[in-house]
């Protein structure tokens, strides 16, 4: 009788952890890539990337990392839930002028881990300075 007891407690914790691999985070981006544009040397570089989770777990973005010092991300720090929206916000830094070409990569538990965002336009000099 014991051993039925076991047997039927393995099964059923074995039936929950495949049950629980189901559950997967999804991460859809409403755009991968945003164009500034031509901007003007030291105007708002603030940008987001809007995304949400589509899946039936907990998003986690673990690191949000950017090709050049000149971007700088900012993830969100807490658990987007299944069906709730986030942001990744970007800072560029328009006191460099010329063209903007950056790749922003981001982290997560998603069924895609890792996601690679860009960010394009052109910082165009005021007056010629």
């Amino acid at each position: 009788m014991m051993k039925k007891v076991v047997l039927l407690a393995f099964v059923g914790l074995l039936a929950l952890s495949v049950k629980a691999q189901d559950q997967t985070a999804k991460i859809e981006f409403k755009t991968e890539t945003i164009d500034y544009g031509e901007i003007a040397k030291g105007s708002d570089g603030v940008r987001s990337f809007q995304f949400t989770n589509t899946g039936n777990a907990p998003l986690i973005i673990s690191k949000v990392s950017s090709s050049c010092g000149c971007t700088i991300p900012k993830k969100p720090e807490d658990p987007i839930l299944p069906g709730n929206t986030g942001e990744i916000q970007v800072k560029y830094d328009t006191k460099r002028v010329g063209p903007i070409r950056k790749a922003i990569t981001v982290i997560s538990n998603a069924d895609t881990p890792t996601k690679v965002l860009k960010i394009k336009g052109e910082v165009k000099a005021v007056d010629g300075k």
